[in-house]
């Protein structure tokens, strides 16, 4: 497969002309309409000759009701990559994303549901925020209540102030003092330290000195490292998904369908999003980039918001592959800035 350097100017100028008219009018592309752009002086039969090319490379493929050509996942990825001129984000729209956040009424959730909302404005697609990982956050203070059929409410406050609510479920029964001393216990020695350390500490208690602790002190770690285990409270925020019934290519019923069910049990979009927590910047997939079946005709453009400098989450938006790249990689990265400014303690 050629890349971009491999391919000549002509070619790429063509193919690039060719993505933005698609995405523009999302119809076909024919060697006629090329033929009528200011950039490109050739001929019909040239650009035919190109085109034939490209196709060729799995840059563009012809539908089967067309005589047009259309790009690849391949096609979008070099475009991406290596042809598109982002733009920066309008007055107008900086100023609705500014203060949309800024008038946001007080708590995280509110926040994060807000900047959701104002991605899918903005774009007409649909808007996703990860909810901020408590893991970098510090353990303040933590409490146990029993409840009945051996369950204990966990109620555990950051150094944000954010209070945490967890139902857990033990293999025995614990009175009211057994969990109190647990308590007394795990402030006494956590209490400044950030969860995600606790959660390593306890796990390593557990592990190399079970011999060495007393039952009390076995019990009081197995509570901490089930009261303390994120992975079931990942969950994300979305907003506007129903824009996505508007663009043809994903308004089939049965793509609608695997596309809304995929929202539905979130695992597979969580762990697509939590893919990018780990680089910087923005970051895209497009169509079958994903590796889900339900997204492959959909773009996702992704970029992690930071409190305290450290990542917590990711928002981003989900759209056809014929998005406007230009337009939204920017409104990603903007929002992305704004929203860990705006959850960041003042």
């Amino acid at each position: 497969m050629k890349n971009s350097q491999e391919l000549n100017e002509r070619s790429l100028y063509l193919l690039k002309t060719l993505v933005e008219r698609y995405i523009q009018d999302g119809q076909p592309v024919g060697s006629r309409a090329l033929s009528k752009d200011p950039g490109i002086h050739l001929s019909p039969a040239t650009i035919r000759n190109v085109m034939a090319d490209l196709e060729e490379l799995g840059l563009i493929h012809s539908p089967h009701t067309s005589a047009g050509r259309v790009p690849t996942v391949t096609g979008y990825r070099l475009f991406v990559d290596s042809l598109l001129t982002v733009k920066p984000v309008g007055s107008f729209e900086l100023e609705q994303l500014t203060t949309g956040l800024a008038t946001t009424g007080k708590g995280n959730e509110n926040l994060l549901q807000s900047a959701s909302k104002l991605l899918s404005d903005v774009t007409k697609m649909a808007g996703v925020v990860t909810l901020p990982k408590t893991e970098i956050a510090c353990l303040n203070h933590i409490e146990f209540l029993p409840l009945s059929n051996n369950r204990i409410l966990v109620i555990y406050v950051t150094d944000e102030q954010q209070v945490h609510n967890k139902i857990i479920h033990t293999d025995k029964v614990f009175s009211p003092a057994e969990l109190q001393q647990t308590a007394n216990y795990l402030n006494s020695v956590y209490a400044g330290r950030s969860v995600s350390s606790v959660r390593a500490s306890v796990l390593a208690e557990l592990e190399s000195d079970r011999e060495l602790l007393n039952q009390g002190m076995v019990d009081a770690v197995n509570i901490a490292h089930r009261a303390l285990d994120q992975k079931s409270d990942e969950d994300y925020v979305l907003s506007g998904q129903t824009n996505l019934m508007e663009f043809s290519e994903l308004s089939e019923m049965e793509r609608l369908k695997k596309l809304f069910e995929a929202f539905n049990h979130k695992q597979g979009v969580i762990h697509l999003l939590d893919k990018c927590q780990t680089t910087e910047g923005v970051q895209i997939f497009i169509g079958e980039e994903s590796g889900y079946q339900a997204f492959e005709q959909c773009s996702v453009v992704t970029a992690p918001y930071t409190v305290n400098d450290q990542v917590v989450g990711v928002l981003g938006v989900i759209g056809p592959t014929r998005m406007a790249y230009e337009k939204v990689i920017p409104y990603v990265d903007v929002t992305a800035k704004l929203l860990g400014a705006a959850l960041n303690p003042k």
